[in-house]
């Protein structure tokens, strides 16, 4: 069976995560993605292109994992768009293409001469996405964001920590993979879009706005009661308000930097890990029902932390399970990748073929279609690696062609 994406092309400049992660899915899906790089600066454009982690000893443009992992079935080919001749190309490749990514600063392509305008010119139908911090009208569409600043600039990092501390935010880049997720979903609405009437059009996305959706709940306390999300005792993000849950939080084990989740939904959860732990401390009046244990929290917490802290990872894990309580243990790479079995179970760590790193395991996709599989075996473009594939199939050039625009400087 074709795969569900097979007829479509992408012409696709995305970089990072936000822009590379979204056409990696539609790469997944079968789509032609033909990813467009700068010879001169050896596709810097991505500055993920070439630095760690590594697989081994070896370095170079071409052997960044993140690179390779958000990359994925991509074809990749250099333009050098200094020249006319470049451009001439990626003029027909336009002609050919469905949609044009990209996740540049504002105003990057409107530069090079290929803004939405033009792109339209080309091709009457195209699509093109268009992925910033900022989006491209409004007073900040000219300033330049990376995960980490759209998630404090949408408020996302102000509502995340501890209390009485400093807003603690993400050491992870949330809203470059959400932003990635957000992209391609706006990818394949413009596709339908145009399945049904025929019609291109820009799609102006701006991550900020996304992120600044994810604050529903915390902008409607504010709005309606007057509560701010930083005040005495809040936010404390291993804490439940919504709905409320006691005890709801990360609790030490016995070891070195061991943690388990615990979360008692209602009374049945709260009477359940009582009979597992069995301390005296569990009948205290003040942990009586869900209103008294939310008062009493630090308490709670205090005593539970005790029990967890003399007990290994599998003991307390294994106890609350049985007894019904949500429970999970904290894992650490190693243990969620390399030996939890539902993993390889569930095919999300595949194993593709990069032109010089060799065989190695990249993030697959969190879904499984029963009637259109994605597949992820090859590994990112190496730079220029598919020039000759594409200009010849797609382009019709011939080989003293492509020989003149090598030794021209044009790819």
């Amino acid at each position: 069976m074709p795969a569900a994406l097979s007829s479509f092309r992408i012409c696709d400049f995305t970089g990072q995560l936000a822009g590379a992660g979204a056409t990696k899915w539609l790469a997944a899906f079968g789509a032609e993605v033909i990813r467009i790089e700068d010879p001169v600066r050896q596709g810097r454009w991505d500055i993920l292109r070439g630095i760690g982690p590594f697989v081994d000893e070896r370095r170079g443009i071409n052997l960044g994992g993140a690179f390779n992992n958000h990359n994925t079935n991509k074809l990749g080919i250099t333009l050098n768009l200094r020249t006319e001749r470049a451009k001439e190309i990626l003029t027909e490749i336009v002609k050919q293409s469905d949609v044009v990514t990209e996740n540049f600063a504002k105003g990057v392509l409107e530069r090079w001469g290929f803004g939405y305008e033009r792109l339209r010119d080309i091709k009457p139908d195209i699509i093109y996405v268009s992925n910033c911090g900022f989006g491209h009208v409004g007073p900040y569409s000219d300033f330049k964001a990376w995960g980490p600043i759209v998630q404090a600039v949408s408020g996302l990092t102000f509502a995340s920590g501890l209390p009485d501390q400093p807003p603690a935010g993400w050491g992870y880049s949330y809203m470059d993979h959400t932003g990635g997720y957000y992209m391609v979903m706006a990818i394949l609405l413009a596709l339908i879009h145009r399945r049904k009437t025929g019609e291109g059009q820009w799609v102006d996305l701006a991550t900020t706005d996304g992120a600044l959706g994810l604050n529903g709940p915390s902008l409607l306390d504010w709005t309606v009661n007057g509560r701010p999300s930083r005040r005495d005792g809040q936010p404390h993000s291993n804490r439940s308000q919504m709905p409320p849950m006691a005890p709801h939080g990360i609790y030490p084990l016995a070891g070195d930097d061991k943690w388990i989740a615990v979360a008692c939904r209602h009374e049945d959860d709260w009477r359940a890990l009582v009979g597992v732990v069995n301390e005296a401390w569990c009948s205290n009046p003040s942990f009586a029902d869900l209103e008294s244990r939310l008062d009493a929290q630090d308490a709670l917490d205090e005593g539970l932390s005790t029990w967890t802290a003399q007990r290994s990872k599998v003991d307390v894990q294994n106890a609350l399970q049985e007894a019904g309580v949500p429970v999970a243990a904290v894992l650490m790479p190693e243990e969620r990748i390399d030996l939890d079995p539902s993993t390889a179970d569930f095919g999300l760590w595949p194993t593709v073929q990069h032109t010089e790193i060799g065989a190695v395991r990249v993030d697959g996709l969190p879904a499984h279609f029963s009637a259109t599989e994605w597949r992820i075996d090859r590994g990112a473009p190496c730079i220029g690696e598919h020039n000759e594939e594409v200009l010849t199939n797609l382009l019709g050039l011939g080989a003293d062609e492509i020989a003149d625009l090598r030794s021209d400087g044009v790819i």
